[in-house]
């Protein structure tokens, strides 16, 4: 027996043992009855290719034809995540030019923000924004000549069938034009940023299918869908050619450049059609395969086949599913569970495929830019605790070593604020480096993150090198804490803030301060620190132990808990119903604390579950209703959390969450549906009931494999 043969039994044999069902589940089974179908061009069902590390998003030809057809729903991006690039500091603008100081709590503390005057700060603040931004690689797509000569538009593509086999990572899309069958297979090499394609059609024979290869320019906008062909003065690209079957793209940007290194299988001549653009052209077989790796500088390595590929892909994302955890509703009774299946399902492959690499992913994973293509570090909870609960804990820490890199950055911030240790960034990139934001500048609650994923990979890996693995940034991350929560001697205790906007981004910083839902991750987050300590035999850090004792008491007003001690109209103002409901994060992220009464969160959850305006959510606070109501022992309305019929609750034809026109995909919201279908199935700690999340009604049915329980 091979060495995955026998990790695969021990998987099995691991996870029948936690199974809430003697019966195994059929991964297999499971995961193929939810294969994706197109029968039609549809812009918000492009689906995707991708390794965690590199994505390519396709239309229904089976590769990126028409992207200006695509580019207002789920656009045909190529990304990965070591392209980036800034367009020339020609005004030499400094990082200084864009911070304010504000008077809080007697100091004189800096913030990055987005100044409106005088004219040069307001430009250093957008260029440092815009800078650096995430590349839009290049657009692979078909250029096919019809009988008459003319180019087959969007509408000459008919008879689609394609599909997404999430088992293999198989796109397979079959087409006709005219009376033409085309038949296209595309994977990615899951090791490495190579697309491998099969292409089957009698075209090919007389030379009528082309492969298109252009290269956009980065549009410096919010939102790059990589469709812009402008600017083509500003680029350069060329064609390198040393051998029959294969050849490097080379392309240069002012100081950024990379290669598009291709190889193929048959006939064809590959020419450069004008600048930017270049088109291979297959000739005398009806079959074709081409593979295409995306490098930072031309790789003299052979290319992975089209056979490789396939046979990599195979082999890997078995080993996926058959790793990690599984949930099964078959046999439920109740209408929604075959929708939330689908959505657990295609949300596994997502996360997989957009946020499973080495860098804190953006919320828009590796589709297109939001934000310039930049992560946010509060949403990198979202984006990865998931990965823990479901039994690969392995695919979180790959982006852990991030925070080592960026270590001394953000004990930078820490020091020119006035504090200790290390203050995480919250819009950043690959580098470390701070963006400004009037809102961003001011959250805090990507702080604790730090401690909760280092937790997470210490119960996972219970030993001394774990700790001392991430101790540093533990302490680092706590010193910063308990140095920012600032002691009111009046009334004896610590406060957060002012100068701090909460998760519920809709309150002003200058003005608020003890967000609820903060004051519990503060709590919580400083004991797991101390526990750190102790694991490692040290003595109990003094500082933090002061801040623990006399930490603010959660705010409250009547039964039910404030948004912010600083906002007691929190049920009266209308602006305080939208956004983020945050509060409910301090009970359903967080586990119970001595700060939380349950009797007055539930009183709380009514209230927020009756008079929240929902229309005005995301696609993550969703997922955190349910673990709320979860832990409050309501599993009816976690289930109606996860499956509220609210526009930034739908979860696409391809799996992914959409919330607008703006953010068509929003990877946060797949993440966070996977962590609260684990609190739901597998509970948490010092729980003892099972399934306390699902319904038991008689019509929910769940079989599970490999869940761990949540804090």
């Amino acid at each position: 027996m091979n060495l995955f043969n026998r990790y695969s039994c021990f998987l099995v044999l691991l996870c029948l043992s936690s199974a809430s069902s003697g019966q195994l589940i059929n991964r297999k089974q499971l995961v193929q009855r939810h294969t994706v179908i197109n029968t039609s061009f549809d812009s918000l069902s492009s689906l995707t290719v991708g390794n965690g590390q590199f994505a390519f998003t396709v239309d229904a030809t089976g590769l990126q034809s028409f992207p200006g057809w695509y580019a207002r729903g789920v656009p045909l991006g190529t990304q990965s995540e070591w392209g980036w690039h800034s367009f020339t500091n020609t005004n030499n603008y400094a990082f200084s030019e864009t911070l304010k100081y504000y008077k809080l709590n007697g100091s004189d503390v800096s913030y990055s923000v987005q100044l409106k005057e005088p004219e040069r700060n307001k430009d250093a603040v957008n260029w440092f924004r815009q800078n650096p931004h995430r590349l839009q690689l290049g657009n692979i797509g078909f250029e096919i000549v019809k009988k008459d000569g003319s180019p087959a538009d969007i509408k000459d593509i008919q008879n689609i069938r394609q599909s997404l086999d999430m088992w293999t990572g198989e796109i397979h899309s079959r087409f006709t034009v005219g009376n033409d069958p085309v038949d296209v297979i595309t994977y990615c090499h899951q090791q490495q940023d190579v697309i491998a394609v099969k292409i089957s059609s009698p075209l090919l024979v007389s030379g009528k299918i082309g492969i298109r290869i252009r290269l956009p320019y980065p549009n410096g906008d919010w939102k790059d869908v990589g469709d812009n062909w402008k600017n083509e003065d500003k680029h350069e690209s060329s064609l390198i050619q040393q051998f029959p079957q294969s050849a490097d793209i080379v392309h240069r940007l002012d100081s950024t450049t990379y290669s598009i290194d291709l190889s193929w299988k048959g006939n064809a001549a590959i020419k450069k059609k004008r600048d930017h653009y270049f088109v291979l052209t297959p000739s005398g077989k009806n079959q074709f395969e081409f593979s295409c790796r995306f490098d930072r500088k031309i790789d003299m390595t052979v290319i992975p086949t089209y056979s490789q590929t396939k046979a990599n892909n195979e082999q890997q994302w078995k080993k996926f599913w058959v790793s990690g955890a599984a949930v099964d509703f078959s046999g439920s009774i109740d209408k929604r569970a075959k929708e939330l299946e689908r959505r657990i399902i295609l949300s596994q492959y997502l996360t997989k495929i957009q946020c499973a690499g080495n860098y804190p992913p953006q919320e828009t994973g590796l589709t297109y830019n939001s934000w310039y293509g930049k992560p946010h570090l509060e949403m990198h909870w979202w984006h990865a605790i998931h990965f823990a609960l479901w039994g690969r804990t392995e695919l979180l820490e790959k982006s852990l070593a991030w925070y080592q890199k960026v270590y001394d950055k953000a004990k930078n911030i820490a020091k020119r604020q006035g504090y200790e240790g290390a203050r995480w960034q919250k819009m950043t990139d690959n580098e470390g480096e701070e963006s400004p934001s009037s809102v961003g500048a001011f959250l805090i609650w990507q702080q604790p993150h730090l401690i909760y994923f280092a937790e997470l990979s210490y119960r996972t890996h219970k030993n001394e090198e774990t700790l001392k693995k991430y101790k540093d940034l533990v302490f680092a991350t706590a010193d910063f804490m308990a140095s920012y929560a600032y002691y009111d001697s009046a009334k004896g205790r610590y406060i957060l803030g002012k100068g701090v906007i909460p998760a519920q981004e809709r309150f002003k910083a200058e003005e608020t301060f003890n967000p609820t839902y903060e004051l519990v991750y503060w709590h919580w987050a400083l004991n797991i620190a101390q526990q750190w300590r102790e694991r490692l035999h040290l003595t109990r850090n003094k500082k933090w132990d002061a801040v623990l004792a006399k930490l603010s008491p959660l705010p409250k007003q009547n039964d039910k808990y404030l948004f912010t001690e600083s906002a007691g109209d929190s049920y009266t103002n209308p602006e305080f119903k939208t956004d983020h409901p945050s509060v409910f994060g301090a009970f359903g992220m967080m586990p119970k604390t001595p700060m939380v009464d349950t009797t007055i969160m539930k009183n709380t959850f009514a209230w927020i579950w009756n008079n929240w305006s929902w229309k005005d959510t995301w696609g993550w606070d969703f997922p955190m209703t349910a673990m709320t109501a979860t832990r409050l022992g309501m599993p009816g309305k976690a289930i109606d959390a996860l499956l509220l019929p609210i526009q930034t609750n739908t979860y696409l034809n391809n799996g992914h969450n959409y919330q607008d026109e703006r953010l068509t995909i929003y990877l946060p919201g797949n993440g966070g549906l996977l962590a609260a279908v684990a609190i739901m199935c597998a509970g948490y700690e010092g729980n003892k009931a099972p399934n306390p999340g699902i319904p038991k009604d008689g019509k929910w049915k769940v079989r599970w494999e490999g869940l761990r329980k949540m804090f």
